[in-house]
């Protein structure tokens, strides 16, 4: 029986991958560590900072055990920059750059403390749309200025969607899309409007290949006739 889920990830499945990103949180009780199945979460001891994933965070946040540090580049200061720089650029800034020092055993990509308070101010992650989205929702009293940076999102997400269907939009001309740097939840919203367009091209490929081979054919129907014409008038 053939599935009728769309093909790819849906942005409700990419929203539950983000869940396992790394973020700091400042824990206002004490809490023992906990092993888990995607690696061991470390003890947490108020006043010291811990790394723990996105859903652990955002639970521990709701029953105000703990209190969510924002990642440097969800500051408004920093998507402020980015957005100047993706205004300027005509493809997608690039993502941060892998952390060579991360230990392969416990963590991998994309499964990355891309939004940890040591992350780089300068740069998205795959999961920046998620991200904010999220840790503005449920954690926005630990944002100094989460209007400002609900209002950059919102700016970044409009001017990164418009360059995507931009460039969906040169594969009329048979050229290549460059997708490097664009984010999960970008990629899983865009999926239908990319595959309509490359959908609709294949159709007027294979419309256009029909007419040149019937146009061929009677091209040699019409050869082959006219050869007979005139060896009847030579006889």
């Amino acid at each position: 029986m053939a599935s009728s889920l769309p093909p790819g990830l849906t942005p409700s499945e990419v929203a539950f991958l983000c869940e396992m990103e790394l973020v700091t949180v400042v824990p206002r009780q004490r809490l023992e560590g906990l092993e888990l199945l995607g690696g061991p979460i470390p003890p947490l001891q108020p006043p010291y900072r811990a790394a723990i994933p996105l859903w652990l965070a955002l639970l521990l946040k709701r029953q105000r055990r703990a209190n969510i540090v924002p990642p440097p580049w969800l500051s408004p200061p920093s998507l402020e920059a980015i957005l100047k720089l993706e205004t300027s650029l005509t493809s997608f800034t690039p993502p941060p750059p892998e952390q060579a020092s991360l230990s392969s055993s416990t963590i991998s990509p994309p499964f990355l403390p891309s939004a940890t308070a040591d992350a780089p101010p300068d740069a998205l992650p795959y999961h920046w749309l998620e991200m904010g989205e999220m840790l503005l929702d449920a954690a926005a009293d630990d944002f100094p200025d989460p209007d400002s940076a609900r209002r950059l999102m919102r700016d970044l997400r409009e001017v990164r969607m418009a360059k995507l269907r931009a460039g969906v939009e040169v594969l009329e001309g048979g050229r290549e899309v460059k997708m490097n740097g664009v984010g999960g939840m970008e990629i899983a919203e865009g999926r239908a409007f990319i595959a309509g367009v490359v959908d609709g091209l294949r159709k007027i490929g294979a419309s256009k290949e029909l007419s040149r081979k019937e146009r061929e054919a009677e091209e040699r129907e019409n050869d082959i006739g006219g050869g007979g014409d005139d060896d009847e008038m030579d006889m």
